[in-house]
């Protein structure tokens, strides 16, 4: 079981057999009487959004999510190839299921696959990924402002902005959840 407290954006909790991604978390302590939890939950195979308030010493079932490490093939079409690395066998994902962290995937990357009863629902990326910079514009001499940025396009696909000093070929250390350049490897 899981207090209330325990929950924060992102985590998944049960309601009613129902499975829940916590998307908004409100702590509120109100000057009189007890605090509580405002929670905005959306429902992982639904996708429709519920309000929920709860006392902030109550209890939520944690679900019986099971993680796999899974290896990310390649992408065909609208659909993402994984390989279980023990059994070899093949799975499916959709664009959704994946997430929003679909653009830092490479090919070959090791990661795991989130599954409510037998059912994947979604991947869990590392906290930081390294990608190759394919394509970035040149930064220009006298262009020094502190912090400057340009956009860059990393072998994933994916369009960041970047320090001025980068330039093409270069691996960098970029920061899953945020989407930030960190460092060059």
């Amino acid at each position: 079981m899981l207090t209330v407290m325990d929950l924060r954006s992102g985590n998944l909790c049960e309601f009613d057999g129902v499975l829940y991604r916590v998307s908004d978390f409100q702590h509120v302590k109100p000057g009189k009487g007890g605090g509580f939890v405002r929670l905005k939950l959306k429902n992982v195979e639904l996708g429709t959004v519920t309000d929920k308030t709860l006392d902030s010493w109550e209890k939520v079932p944690e679900p019986p999510v099971e993680e796999k490490e899974m290896q990310y093939l390649y992408k065909q079409g609208e659909k993402f190839i994984f390989m279980d690395s023990a059994t070899y066998e093949q799975l499916e994902l959709t664009e959704e299921e994946v997430g929003e962290g679909h653009q830092w995937l490479k090919e070959q990357m090791t990661i795991e696959v989130l599954f409510y009863r037998e059912r994947p629902i979604s991947v869990k990326l590392p906290i930081t990924v390294t990608l190759k910079v394919v394509s970035s514009e040149p930064g220009l001499k006298g262009d020094r402002v502190s912090n400057a940025t340009k956009p860059a396009t990393l072998e994933s696909g994916a369009e960041i902005q970047v320090p001025l000093f980068v330039k093409e070929g270069d691996v960098l250390k970029i920061d899953t959840r945020t989407g930030e350049y960190l460092e060059r490897v």
